[in-house]
């Protein structure tokens, strides 16, 4: 299957089309295609994941940033290091910012796999062997890097500190020390920016397809998740 026919099938849906398509609904077929089979810009490459507005408004780029997230439970403000990695470099990142969370964590898998009941949601799994998350994640590497549905973030309660890789592919580190986090950051090639704009920013659009839902269950499978909760958008 591709890529655009993956795309109309698997993003485009009748209830959400109108949100996601104003950039696009004006093209010719053959414009369209050849926009979502641009992957390079530059000299960064995104993933099959998620592919920008036809308009730019957000030119895809490497590099980090931070923000703060507010979290109104505890009525505080977390410290955020956002990053956006080129696609040759992005998984092996993203599992050496796992290091520093320490030798047992939770997982939480985030999916917008849905076709009946629109809604994300959050499927999660306590304790697990640092080690062994590795080696199963590795197994499942083109689902997490090129299915734009499958989120997954690791998360060390105790510290507390969490590493996010999102369905758009980006990596989002949460906690009070950052800087063993941004020291990957750098070694792995990215300058500080904090004028960066992610693909988030701006009107964007995800892509699956069959082969990547089979894919999920089975990681499901394999890290023992079972159980859901949460709901705030939908992939198609």
């Amino acid at each position: 299957m591709g890529f655009l026919k993956s795309f109309f099938t698997n993003v485009f849906h009748e209830e959400v089309v109108a949100e996601v398509t104003s950039s696009f609904q004006e093209l010719e077929e053959q414009e369209l295609e050849a926009h979502l089979g641009i992957s390079r810009y530059g000299d960064f490459i995104l993933s099959d994941a998620v592919r920008p507005s036809y308009d730019l408004n957000v030119v895809p780029s490497a590099g980090f940033r931070h923000d703060t997230y507010r979290d109104e439970s505890s009525k505080q403000d977390v410290p955020v290091v956002m990053a956006a990695v080129s696609r040759e470099r992005m998984f092996d990142t993203f599992m050496e910012l796992l290091e520093p969370l320490g030798p047992a964590v939770d997982v939480v898998l985030e999916t917008s796999h849905n076709y009946s009941d629109s809604g994300h949601q959050d499927l999660y799994r306590e304790h697990i062997d640092m080690p062994i998350l590795q080696s199963i994640l590795w197994d499942f590497e083109d689902l997490l890097v090129n299915d734009g549905c499958t989120g997954i973030a690791v998360l060390n309660p105790k510290t507390p500190q969490e590493v996010q890789f999102d369905e758009h592919k980006l990596l989002i580190v949460y906690g009070q020390n950052l800087t063993p986090y941004e020291g990957v950051l750098i070694d792995a090639g990215l300058n500080c920016n904090e004028q960066l704009k992610f693909i988030t920013e701006a009107e964007h659009v995800h892509s699956t397809n069959d082969d990547y839902i089979q894919r999920f269950e089975e990681l499901k499978m394999r890290l023992g998740i079972d159980g859901n909760e949460g709901s705030d958008e939908a992939c198609y």
